[in-house]
Parts: C-alpha cells; structure tokens; sequence
C-alpha cells in the first residue's frame, strides 16, 4: 500500500516536472530559449535546489479554466545555493499557460519573496511571461500588486536580481523595473507597457517588437536593463557573477576571495595613460582594468550613457563599485542619462555596504537646450544627493580635468569623499584654462597691441598656476597628489584604512531625492 502511495508521489511529480508536455518545451527549444527547469538547473550549485509549491493548482473556473491543467501553475519556485550561498529564485515556465501570471503563480512568488527576505539572502527572477492571466481579471492584477509592494519592501535589504528571457508586457514589466539589476537576452525577450498592436491602434505608429522593447533597445535607448546576453547560458552565467561581487543583505558585506595579483604593483604603463594634449580622449576603461585584480572589471549598463562607466572590480579580494568618466563618449561630460545612471549605481553600491571608487576626468556638464529643458539641473541633482547620502566608504581619483560643478558631482571632498587622489596631471578649477583666462584677463587681452599672443601668453600662465592638483591640495580638498603608477597599493591601503568606517545620518523617514 505504502508502495503504492510513493509511486502515486513520483508520477504527480514526474508530471510536474514536464510542465506543458514535450511539444511545448520542443516550441520553447526551437525559439532559442531553454525552460523553466533548464534555467534553475544552470542558476543553482549542482543538486542543491530544492523547490517549493510544486503541487500548487489554481482556482479558476471562469472562461473554461476549470478544464485547464497548468502543472506547478507556470511558475518554479525555490531555493539552492549558488557558488555556496544561500539564493532564492523564481521561474516562470512559458510551457504552462504561456507563463501567464494568475492568483496563485503570484501567491508562490511571494511566498519566496517573503522567504527571501527573512532568510536574509538574494532573490533572482527569471521572466518569461504572457503576461496577467486574462481568464482570473483582478485576481492577476492583484497578484502583481502583492508582488510590487514585495520588492519595494525588500529594497536596498537583500539584492533582486531580475532577468527578462522572453515576453514581459504590460504590468508585469514593474517587478523587473523595481529590482536592483534587470537582465535581457538579445533577440528572444523583449519589455513593454503597451504592445505594438496597441502603439499601432492608438497612435498609428508601427514598431516591430524587438525595435519596441527588445534587448538592445532597453540596454542602449531607454536604460531600464543593465546587461545585454546574447542567449539564456550566458544570461545565467552572468547572474552567478553578478552575485559575488554582492553581500547576501545590506547586513554584510561582499564576500572576498583570495587574489592572485600583487597588492603592492607597480604599473609603470599607468605612467603614460593620460595624453600630452588635454583634449585628446583616452580608453578609461583600460585605466580601470589595469588597477582591478587580475584586470577583470564586471561592467554594469555598458550600452546607456556610456560618457559615464559604472562596474565592479576587486581590489586585494574586496568587491569595489566603480563610477567614472570616459573621455572618449561626450569627452566624459555629465548629461542627463550619465546622472541617472551614475546615481542609482552609487544607491545601488551604498545599500550592499559596497565601497564607491570614483576616477574623474570630467570637463563639464553637457552644454545646451536640450539638455538644461530635460531637466538637467534636476538629474544632475541627483548625483550630488546619492553621493552626499551615501556612507559607504568613498575614495575619489583625479586624473585629468576636474571643472566646476562636475568636479562636484564626481563627488569632491565636501560630498564626503573620505580620500581624494590626484595625479600630477590633474587640472582641479571652476572651468579651463582657456575659458578662464578669456573673464578674468578680458581687459589685458582687448588692450594689448598683440591680443592674440597676449592671450597665448596669459593662458600659458594661468595654465601652470592653476590647471594643476596643486592649489588644491594646499587647501586639503586633495589628500595627497601620486605617482599614478602607485594607484594600485595607494587605493588597496584606502580600502584597508576605512574598512572599519562608521557614519550616520540624521534620523528621518527617508529624504526627498529629487526625482
């Protein structure tokens, strides 16, 4: 008898486990996409998931649903270990009802996003979805409420990881847009509120939906993804990393491992990185990989704003956010995007006890209408706030040009950076050299018999007393002015020396960030 019952066991779970039968994972193959089961067994350590909920049926009995099967109701759910630690996931299965979201599905993800957050350790989603479950109407709709209200809770405590491997419309997309870090797979997942059917019915557009929300799209154009995959291994492959560079919760910090590279390097090429001519760009981010360990540096949104670098890197072992200009996009202006971008990267870095490394080369804010009519007074505010909130250990590094309000926003000393380097060819000022010397010499040049080689000659001047780190480190805004080919053991002692920081702020709800 009992034998019985234990076989009874193994075929409901069998069943399960084939979600919508062989033809439909044959369909979901034949997109270049894996299945749910297949997602979970490359996220997890193997052999060490274990799911829960498996058995979970919905209680539809509207629009013919009663008759409808939906094995594990569309959606893992569970726990296992990546890399020996401690993670939660989610899998909508695409085979089952078309992954679409009803009472239930929701109930089973919120059930492990509870799980998640009071264990203490990350959660990823992995998406693929029709979206609501039209047949359960309100129901669905809140089924995504409870789990909007979820991740806004569990913010900045454990990280969410989301990644988008096929449909994600409608609603749906919100969950994903609330997380820390949204992946996309290139070509087979695509994010949208409104469909190109609606688009086309509404306002006569026509847009194909790749072009609409496609992966390239939201990585380049809008910025709501942070990582382009080409397909769902590499997807995955790239959460794993994604996670050691993070804490399990905003209780911890990353974990460290063991490096290879030398603490105390010398890296002479450093030397020669930063052009003669001051307007000519350079590649920051072979400066970045030339100070990380063993040159490996985890680029976050590298397609958006890229006049802004945001990443990680390890130094001696230990997890580092990264956020720097890059000369050669913009000459490494500020604008609008690389505000946005660069603020939620130092949010992001603050929550997860993430020491902030900034490398500024940085000539201005982005002139012109339309970007003072965007707005960006206001985006570029919220750079200075996320900065000045953020109590995490913050070393900033001056290269080359550092002017006005940017060398601000790039987080100066009264932004709170705890040390400030500069290299001997770093130019700290209110604007350049040319641009200053035009105001403040107006009147020698316009009175000289020769006002171009006067200006020539002010410039000249104006450049060796000022265009330096010099005057700045006489008044403490730079703590000390170094060789840069010593940049590597200068910020791995930083690090060390504010390991053991403690700072906080005025007790309040929460401040007004100007959104």
């Amino acid at each position: 008898m009992a034998m019985d019952k234990t076989e009874d066991l193994r075929q409901r779970k069998a069943k399960i486990e084939l979600g919508g039968g062989e033809k439909r994972i044959a369909d979901q193959h034949n997109k270049g996409k894996l299945t749910a089961r297949e997602r979970i067994s490359l996220l997890f350590d193997e052999g060490t998931f274990v799911e829960i909920d498996a058995f979970v049926k919905h209680r539809c009995v509207n629009f013919g649903m009663e008759k409808v099967d939906s094995p594990g109701e569309g959606v893992i759910t569970g726990y296992g270990q990546v890399d020996g630690r401690l993670v939660y996931a989610y899998a909508q299965d695409f085979t089952v009802v078309g992954g679409s979201l009803g009472e239930m599905h929701a109930k089973k993800i919120c059930k492990i996003q509870d799980m998640a957050l009071r264990m203490g350790a990350p959660i990823v989603g992995l998406n693929d979805s029709g979206g609501a479950r039209i047949q359960e109407g309100v129901d669905a709709l809140s089924g995504y409420g409870h789990i909007f209200y979820r991740n806004t809770i569990s913010s900045g405590v454990i990280p969410q990881i989301t990644a988008i491997m096929g449909p994600c419309a409608g609603g749906a997309v919100y969950s994903p847009a609330i997380t820390d870090f949204i992946f996309m797979v290139d070509k087979t997942s695509q994010m949208f509120i409104t469909g190109p059917q609606v688009i086309k019915t509404v306002t006569g557009e026509e847009v194909t939906a790749e072009a609409l929300g496609g992966g390239m799209t939201h990585n380049r154009t809008s910025g709501v993804a942070h990582f382009l995959s080409p397909n769902d291994e590499t997807c995955i492959a790239e959460i794993r990393r994604l996670l050691s560079f993070l804490p399990s919760n905003n209780m911890e910090t990353a974990p460290v491992f063991a490096s290879e590279d030398d603490i105390n390097k010398v890296i002479s090429e450093l030397d020669e990185i930063i052009p003669e001519s001051p307007n000519k760009p350079y590649d920051m981010k072979k400066l970045i990989e030339m100070i990380a360990d063993g040159g490996d540096f985890f680029e976050v949104q590298p397609y958006f704003a890229a006049n802004m670098i945001t990443g990680f890197i390890r130094i001696n072992g230990q997890s580092v956010g990264i956020i720097a200009n890059q000369p050669r996009v913009l000459a490494g202006c500020l604008d609008i995007n690389a505000s946005d971008k660069a603020g939620r990267f130092i949010r992001t870095c603050d929550c997860y006890n993430i020491p902030i490394l900034n490398i500024v080369d940085v000539p201005g804010f982005l002139p012109g209408t339309s970007q003072e009519h965007g707005g960006i007074i206001r985006h570029g505010a919220k750079m200075l706030y996320a900065y000045s909130e953020a109590t995490v250990p913050k070393i900033t590094l001056i290269v080359r040009k550092a002017y006005g309000g940017a060398y601000i926003g790039m987080c100066n000393k009264e932004l709170g950076a705890d040390m400030v380097f500069a290299w001997p060819s770093a130019e700290i000022a209110v604007m350049g050299p040319e641009g200053a010397a035009n105001i403040i010499f107006r009147k020698e040049i316009s009175d000289s018999d020769d006002p171009q080689a006067t200006r020539v000659e002010l410039v000249e001047n104006y450049k060796k007393e000022f265009a330096t780190p010099y005057k700045a480190a006489e008044r403490g805004y730079v703590d000390d002015i170094i060789e840069p080919s010593v940049t590597r053991p200068r910020l791995a002692d930083a690090l060390n020396m504010l390991a053991s920081k403690r700072e906080t702020r005025p007790p309040k709800k929460h401040g007004n960030i100007p959104l």
